[in-house]
């Protein structure tokens, strides 16, 4: 086989070369700048500002060539060198992943950082993947498209690393649920996760959905998947073997999604200056599907070498990245590539952001049996050219050299930023604000029928409202392998049928305690997400984090950015759990304002046998069980669910307290796999006035529990009991023929834990008895559900 570049179909016969330029308008048509132009004509303006570089930027690019660049190496450039895709702002903060990791944190870890997704280690020759990603400014323009190929990008990450996606989850954030514009963005966004993840049949076993008004004009579109492989099966994003040659394989490439996720998502929207709104992604979750099963094929017929996804900087991205990766040297033939739109320049052609397209390293020797598992799949591929040795990345045009540059500096030498940061001048009076001593904390439900009042309109605001409307719209259970999804607190996959081997995720953020302190706001995403996974019964092993900000050209918005990353960087190292890889999204605010820091924390943990998970709610066979708070309740009401319902914001967040988690993380995940309780769910956002309702509406069973056992040991009133958000606590049920081995287990780990109630079945409501006039309360779970259900149809429609 020749390593010469032609381009066939999938459908054409392995001889047949007629379709190399059918497709491509005549290179005359362009007035192609080639490097031999440039070099000649250095006075010739490039809209190198219109592209997102800055001056110094541009004056770099041309001390790094010895000339000014041709315009498809400044399309390269400019997209690449972009904050989404280089990091250029956040390098300096996020190298504290790698300098705080310890041995012990990296014994599963297979693959880390600075590939497509982190690979972890799973026992019995098992190795699962999971990346989480951000789609946020696409996501706001076009709703449905960018959601949708948020999910695409995520999952082509994960077969780019050989594996099978098997689930993917969504944290969701959008503005007031009562604005005109959230009602426009979320139901597109969600029939877009919907839309694309159902066709791929991949189950959405998990997220969250929060409204703020913070993200009014942002929403935040994460997206997370995660794969599983044999060990064997791992691949990597690397160009190798001199003479081996390139192949773009899948979608053909259009002007759809041209500088998208990498110029959109670097930029914030302004209404004072130009539109930097390209058009975003259009995606076919058909054809991505199509390609998952021909690259599961490729990779087990061994017929790559190397291979990377086509996303965000598209061919830039892949052709760079490949190249610095590997040999260090390529040569491709950009007339080759098959268009969709044969107007495109040959910049736009390497800066286009189409799906569902994937490029690989393959030896001349397997490219016949390369073809042969395209045409069984009825993939379109192009040979591009082939792996060099000249450490150079050479891309042509018709035959001429419009690209011809050192492939590090475009993928990985790009600028790095230490931007300047410090602590806001208003910090300071936000932390002393504290709820208690605020107007709105003055007069605080005391009596049972107040506290009772307080709960429903607690369990009515839209952040603890029923989400069914928008979970029913994704197929959680395709596949057969979901032991757990939403509303459960993490999401359960099953590996291995024969074992029962599988894995929990939870991704988890609270942004308001984050704006008050960005450090512990971090650490207290990643203390929950660690909860839930072993709520769940799941062992912990792997963090992949989405870092949501604003513009890091704000000194104050960088200063939440470094807290923020040397919280979760501290934070990994005391909990023993590494981080794996993940996405920084800047730029998220519009004309000025900002969203609160959004640092999303996914945790990945092990089940040995899924059969074994404990879900979050109490089960109408298990009347009579006894109920157990685990942890200290403390007065810690700022940046809480109720303080959101008095529209407070101040003070400082729950205290962190990362050893006590281990310990609870270790008697959650004990009880769990010896057959001790039958239902938990951690105390997070509402408290324990929250955490009883969701066990309760779980499955409609009813609860009897006192707080007034809680109120004398931690010295708390029965308001504070209810709705203080205080950290490492959660709440189990237990069979009663369990208790003396489960408090044993406490007791020697000198956990607090306390009897406060049982599940009543027979009753269909709760009772909370306490310290309070009146002494008790009921809450009706038919009228509550009622209640707590209609909240978002109500502002998106009663049918899905």
């Amino acid at each position: 086989m020749s390593t010469e570049s032609t381009t066939r179909t999938a459908q054409d016969q392995p001889q047949d070369q007629s379709n190399a330029q059918s497709a491509h308008t005549p290179a005359t048509a362009f007035n192609i700048d080639t490097v031999e132009h440039a070099a000649a004509t250095p006075e010739t303006e490039l809209p190198w500002a219109e592209l997102g570089l800055k001056e110094d930027e541009y004056a770099r690019i041309r001390e790094i060539l010895g000339r000014r660049p041709t315009a498809a190496e400044l399309a390269m450039y400019s997209v690449m060198w972009s904050e989404h895709c280089s990091y250029k702002s956040s390098k300096v903060h996020l190298r504290q992943f790698g300098d705080k990791v310890t041995e012990e944190m990296t014994k599963d870890l297979m693959v880390g950082i600075g590939e497509n997704a982190g690979v972890t280690n799973l026992g019995d020759g098992w190795a699962v993947t999971f990346k989480i990603e951000s789609h946020n400014h696409p996501s706001y323009v076009e709703p449905y498209q960018g959601a949708a190929t948020g999910i695409g990008g995520i999952v082509r990450d994960i077969i780019s690393m050989g594996a099978r996606p098997v689930a993917v989850m969504d944290p969701l954030r959008f503005g007031d649920i009562d604005h005109p514009d959230t009602k426009r963005v979320l139901p597109g966004v969600v029939s877009g996760i919907g839309g694309y993840g159902n066709s791929l049949g991949l189950p959405n076993i998990g997220g969250e959905v929060v409204f703020d008004s913070v993200y009014q004009q942002n929403p935040l579109v994460n997206a997370l998947a995660v794969g599983v492989m044999r060990h064997e099966d791992i691949r990597l994003a690397n160009a190798s073997g001199v003479g081996n040659r390139v192949v773009l394989f899948g979608a053909r490439t259009g002007g759809d999604g041209i500088g998208g996720a990498s110029v959109l998502a670097s930029e914030s929207f302004d209404d004072t200056k130009p539109s930097k709104r390209p058009a975003v992604q259009v995606g076919d979750p058909f054809s991505e599907k199509v390609l998952i099963e021909c690259c599961l094929e490729l990779f087990h017929a061994e017929l790559v070498e190397g291979i990377q996804d086509l996303g965000a900087a598209g061919i830039s991205c892949a052709t760079s990245e490949l190249a610095s990766n590997g040999e260090g040297g390529m040569h491709v033939e950009l007339t080759d590539v098959l268009l969709r739109d044969p107007s495109l320049t040959p910049g736009e052609i390497l800066m286009s952001e189409s799906q569902e397209r994937m490029m690989a390293v393959v030896t001349p020797a397997n490219a016949e049996a390369f073809e042969t598992v395209m045409a069984k799949w009825g993939v379109e591929y192009s040979w591009l050219g082939e792996v060099t040795d000249t450490g150079r990345l050479i891309i042509e045009w018709d035959g001429e050299t419009i690209v011809d540059v050192d492939p590090r500096t475009v993928a990985h030498d790009g600028p790095v930023y230490e931007r300047p940061y410090h602590r806001p001048s208003w910090q300071d009076e936000l932390q002393a604000d504290t709820f208690r001593a605020s107007a709105q904390g003055a007069d605080l439900p005391s009596s049972g029928e107040q506290l009772r009042e307080a709960v429903v309109e607690l369990m009515t605001s839209p952040n603890m409202a029923d989400s069914s409307w928008i979970t029913d719209q994704y197929d959680r259970f395709v596949g057969g392998n979901t032991a757990l999804s939403q509303p459960d607190d993490a999401g359960v996959i099953r590996v291995d049928e024969t074992t029962g081997l599988g894995v929990g995720l939870s991704t988890d953020c609270n942004a308001r305690y984050a704006y008050l302190d960005p450090y512990a706001g971090a650490q207290l995403s990643l203390a929950e997400a660690y909860r839930n996974v072993a709520t769940s019964g799941a062992v912990p092993q792997a963090v992949s984090d989405c870092l949501n900000f604003g513009s890091p050209e704000d000194p104050e918005i960088m200063w939440q950015f470094a807290e923020a990353v040397r919280g979760l960087a501290d934070g990994c190292q005391e909990l023993g759990i590494p981080v794996t890889g993940g996405n920084v999204s800047l730029y998220n605010q519009t004309a000025g304002r900002a969203i609160h820091p959004t640092p999303v924390v996914g945790v990945m943990g092990r089940f040995d046998d899924v059969s074994r998970r404990t879900p979050s709610g109490f089960e109408r066979w298990a009347d009579g069980q006894a109920i157990y708070l685990l942890g200290v309740t403390g007065d810690e009401l700022d940046g809480s669910e109720f303080a959101r319902l008095r529209g407070h914001l101040g003070g400082v967040p729950p205290q962190v307290d990362l050893t006590a988690e281990k310990t609870l993380a270790e008697i959650l995940i004990n009880a769990s796999r010896d057959g001790m309780i039958d239902a938990a769910h951690d105390l997070s956002e509402g408290g324990l006035a929250a955490g009883l309702a969701e066990m309760s509406l779980r499955f409609g069973v009813g609860s009897r529990v006192a707080v007034d056992g809680i109120c004398e040991r931690d010295g708390v009133d029965a308001f504070t009991a209810l709705f203080s958000e205080s950290q490492a606590r959660a709440v189990v049920a237990l069979p009663r023929s369990e208790e003396v081995r489960f408090t044993d287990m406490t007791t020697a780990r000198g956990f607090a834990a306390l009897r406060i109630g049982v599940v009543d079945a027979q009753s269909g409501e709760i009772e909370v008895a306490g310290p309070f006039d009146g002494g008790s309360f009921t809450l009706g779970l038919d009228e509550l559900r009622e209640a707590w259900s209609a909240v978002i149809p109500s502002r998106f429609g009663s049918e899905i």
